[in-house]
């Protein structure tokens, strides 16, 4: 295992080159815009943290590689080394990666909740997800859900003393992060209490534009190393939150997401779509269909509704 690299007190500008909570096409300039229009909306401290981060990778048998991650300790992790903590596993968006809890300015923004008594204290670790949506990809090539599920969550809980049980455990993701957060909790629901998204990926039927496509377009790097190429529609549907939602058995999930009416990526009415299912269903969930796109200033202003809903479930 390569060395850990911890940040104390880290101002939210710290690897701001690596990019802000989800890139897509937008230049670093106009990324920086929507990160100070960040900041101001936040109105956090900017020097005051309490906590630390600690950046490290993990090696995976099953995929071959050391895959990065951060994980968010709070204040007296260090201070009380008998404390076990319940943990929030929180999923990047497509473009970002393992540290954009610091880049983006949320490690700040959790800060800030527990100053204000309006957050507990529970771990939040992120793994780096690439491109993969969080799932096995079709060709097997990158069993991404059999890494966290086998080799990350164990090695996560058991390094950084989180707490057991389904209770202690929930997830969380933001666009493809979302999409992951919701397969993840939906597929395997005996393992979290609770799941949130924020503009999650969704997307009824498979879409046409995602035929077969040359293999170096984006589209074909973006999809066709997880859902083949062409995508296979039966793989997708298996995979899919919205076809899991259909027959999953997600009695005692609390399940929370919300998506922008303006969505750049037409996500809203994946996110209508699975408001119906569960209502449909009965299942108890919390939607909110909010003015806005698929942008940082959007997730921003609504990423503290659900760090405030998983600490209110946490024991």
């Amino acid at each position: 295992m390569s060395s850990s690299v911890v940040l104390e007190g880290a101002p939210p500008f710290a690897n701001f080159a690596k990019g802000g909570l989800l890139r897509f096409n937008a230049t670093t300039f106009r990324s920086f815009l929507y990160l100070v229009s960040f900041l101001s909306l936040l109105n956090f401290p900017v020097f005051a943290s309490t906590s630390r981060v600690e950046c490290n990778s993990l090696p995976s048998k099953i995929l071959s590689r050391s895959v990065p991650y951060c994980i968010v300790l709070p204040p007296n992790f260090d201070t009380d080394k008998t404390k076990h903590f319940p943990i929030l596993y929180s999923l990047h968006g497509l473009g970002d990666n393992e540290q954009f809890f610091v880049h983006s300015g949320a490690w700040n923004l959790v800060e800030d909740l527990r100053e204000k008594g309006e957050l507990t204290n529970f771990l939040i670790a992120t793994p780096d997800g690439g491109a993969g949506f969080y799932i096995n990809s079709k060709d097997g090539r990158n069993r991404y859900e059999d890494f966290l599920l086998q080799e990350f969550f164990p090695f996560i809980e058991k390094r950084y003393r989180a707490a057991p049980g389904r209770a202690n455990r929930a997830i969380s993701g933001v666009s493809m992060g979302g999409y992951g957060a919701l397969h993840l909790a939906f597929r395997h629901p005996q393992l979290f209490s609770a799941v949130s998204a924020h503009s999650a990926a969704l997307i009824e039927k498979l879409p046409g534009f995602l035929g077969a496509a040359p293999s170096t377009s984006p589209r074909a790097r973006v999809f066709g190393g997880v859902f083949g190429n062409p995508p296979d529609p039966i793989f997708w549907d298996q995979n899919s939150p919205l076809v899991l939602a259909r027959t999953a058995n997600l009695a005692g999930l609390h399940i929370y997401f919300d998506c922008g009416d303006n969505d750049d990526y037409g996500f809203n009415a994946g996110a209508t779509a699975l408001d119906k299912i569960l209502t449909s269903r009965r299942i108890p969930h919390e939607f909110h269909l909010y003015p806005g796109r698929h942008d940082p200033a959007y997730f921003a202003e609504h990423l503290p509704a659900s760090l405030q809903f998983h600490s209110r479930l946490f024991p």
